[in-house]
């Protein structure tokens, strides 16, 4: 049951387990909010420290607040009860340890009231503390950051999840549209991503850094197995059976390395076949992998067999498609970059 009452302008819904430590700075960013017309959905979800305390505490001096508690149920279970409990038109979600600038809500919410046709406008972000920062991590903020259109956003949709789960206000009508949140044994806000773009929501980002995204090493994208690079792979396939490749019985791979290998076993357990290879390394052109030849982007036209771009090494992505480009694939039509 939606709890009943005013509606605000803007639902925010944190799920939390044992976030004592962080939990308290996170809180602060959101009483600092320009935009002060919210109300805070807190999913304690099994926490066995101090935070139940610390939200007891922030609960009785700000009413805005509500803690719904469970037993440990998990994350999606989580997010779905609590997102049942969002009685704001825009749900805007944040997690326990990050910290929101005082800009934020007010930006997103005047985007999306200024934009009717977007379901789903994320911010730009910041790892923190910068220190502890690697090249991986720093890499994926400027990657994710330059995709500011919608346009640029489908375009690599594929490639890795294009917003921090935490970083973004959707209208609450498109994620109730897709039925909330699923566990498929991936990560629950890459699927919800592919999932709304299947419908055809339309996304954006704020360029303004507007969200800090805490980098430590208990954090979930890099402890739980739904996050890892396999997984990733699973919920891409998932989704472009489903869709992209859907009825297709053979693909051609552009990228003969670690990552299209893995996809060439991935799609022969499906029923999809390699029929050709693409790659760039002279030393790998004109011989056979898996029975398929691998040949020079340009000795391949297409011919009505998807494309999938599945070079892994850094810096080879814009090579690989531009090369497939000048031999003719049209991305999103007949190709599509999955790595």
């Amino acid at each position: 049951m939606r709890k009943e009452g005013r509606s605000p302008a803007v639902s925010i819904l944190m799920p939390v387990r044992n976030e004592e430590r962080h939990l308290a700075a996170a809180l602060r960013s959101l009483a600092a909010q320009t935009l002060s017309d919210w109300e805070l959905v807190v999913v304690d979800d099994g926490s066995t420290d101090g935070t139940p305390r610390i939200l007891a505490e922030a609960a009785a001096a700000d009413p805005r607040l509500r803690v719904i508690t469970t037993g440990g149920n998990g994350l999606v279970p989580a997010l779905n009860l609590g997102l049942a409990q969002c009685r704001a038109p825009l749900v805007a979600r944040m997690d326990g340890d990050d910290v929101a600038h005082p800009a934020r809500l007010a930006a997103q919410a005047e985007y999306l009231h200024a934009n009717p046709a977007t379901g789903l406008v994320a911010c730009s972000f910041r790892h923190f503390p910068r220190q502890s920062v690697g090249i991986g991590m720093d890499g994926y903020e400027k990657w994710q950051n330059a995709l500011l259109t919608h346009e640029a956003i489908l375009a690599d949709l594929f490639v890795e999840s294009p917003f921090v789960h935490p970083s973004v206000m959707l209208r609450r009508a498109v994620v109730e549209g897709v039925d909330g949140y699923r566990d498929m044994g991936w990560a629950e806000d890459y699927d919800l991503w592919l999932r709304l773009a299947a419908a055809g929501t339309r996304f954006a980002r704020l360029s303004r850094p507007l969200f800090f995204w805490r980098e430590r090493p208990e954090r979930a994208t890099r402890t739980s197995a739904v996050y890892s690079p396999e997984a990733f792979r699973l919920c891409k396939l998932h989704h472009l059976v489903n869709g992209f490749l859907k009825d297709e019985k053979e693909v051609i791979l552009a990228g003969a390395g670690l990552e299209g290998r893995a996809w060439y076993r991935m799609l022969r357990e499906e029923g999809i076949r390699v029929s050709a290879w693409l790659d760039v390394d002279p030393r790998k052109i004109g011989r056979e992998l898996h029975g398929a030849p691998v040949l020079a982007t340009g000795q391949l036209k297409p011919s009505g067999v998807k494309l999938l771009m599945t070079v892994g090494a850094r810096g080879a992505r814009p090579v690989v498609r531009r090369s497939s480009a000048e031999a003719g694939f049209v991305e999103g039509v007949d190709a599509v970059c999955v790595a």
